[in-house]
């Protein structure tokens, strides 16, 4: 294929990675009262989280709307992002096999590996989210008062966009086994490495756990510790593994 014939490919590669993406978007959109169902459910103090802890039952929040357009453009937002999630596998696949032809057998191998293993990290991530991290912390920050005579007003927007946002951290922080797997067949990384700073890995890993739910709780700190720190612990293995297989 001449550089012309490439180009045109990958056009076809994008317009097809678009049209998914779109379509979906529109199925997410259509699909309202059981997307936001499912992304309010931590505002009620009957989401699985609570009951599993065996939280107060009293916890509800009030989500306001404070623009005229702001619903919609919420709406319209939260199905792009669901959209989006919901193609990658596709665009992923698609983009992968566009970039296929031009690698060694070898190669295609750590791509596949590569590739799958990344989005199934992510996807991981997004779910420990949603169910341990962002509920823990809108359950504090949703009711936290500095005093008594100011009350909390939460926005829909605010609330979402913490959702997603965090969503998208915990999905790149579950990528650090991947991130060490390739720095350990570069070379650049070993588990021994890893494994002296361990120490230091844990109080940095507490300290952001402090941060992303600030919470008195000990399980709130201990839920979103446990499973970092066991990334880091698993990331130490695979570096290891990869070491004494290269």
């Amino acid at each position: 294929m001449t550089f012309w014939d490439h180009l045109d490919e990958l056009r076809s590669v994008i317009i097809r990675a678009l049209i998914a993406v779109v379509l979906l978007a529109a199925a997410a959109f259509s699909l309202k009262e059981p997307l936001f169902a499912l992304l309010l459910a931590p505002t009620h103090s009957d989401f699985c989280t609570y009951r599993m802890i065996g939280a107060d039952t009293d916890f509800s929040l009030h989500l306001i709307n404070t623009g005229l357009t702001e619903q919609f453009m919420v709406h319209m937002r939260t199905a792009l992002y669901v959209g989006m999630l919901c193609a990658s596998p596709y665009v992923i696949y698609a983009v992968f096999r566009f970039v296929s032809p031009g690698l060694y057998e070898r190669e295609r191998r750590i791509g596949v590996r590569l590739v799958g293993s990344a989005y199934l990290m992510f996807i991981v991530g997004t779910v420990v989210n949603y169910f341990i991290v962002f509920p823990l912390a809108v359950r504090f920050l949703g009711t936290y008062q500095v005093s008594p005579e100011v009350g909390n007003m939460l926005t829909l927007h605010s609330y979402i966009d913490t959702l997603l946002g965090l969503g998208l951290v915990m999905g790149l922080v579950f990528e650090l086994p991947v991130v060490c797997w390739l720095l350990a067949r570069a070379g650049i990384l070993t588990g021994d490495m890893m494994a002296s700073y361990r120490r230091h890995a844990f109080v940095g890993i507490l300290i952001a756990a402090a941060v992303i739910t600030p919470t008195g709780d000990p399980f709130s700190l201990f839920a979103v510790t446990l499973p970092v720190y066991l990334l880091y612990e698993i990331s130490i293995f695979i570096t290891k593994h990869t070491q004494s297989h290269a």
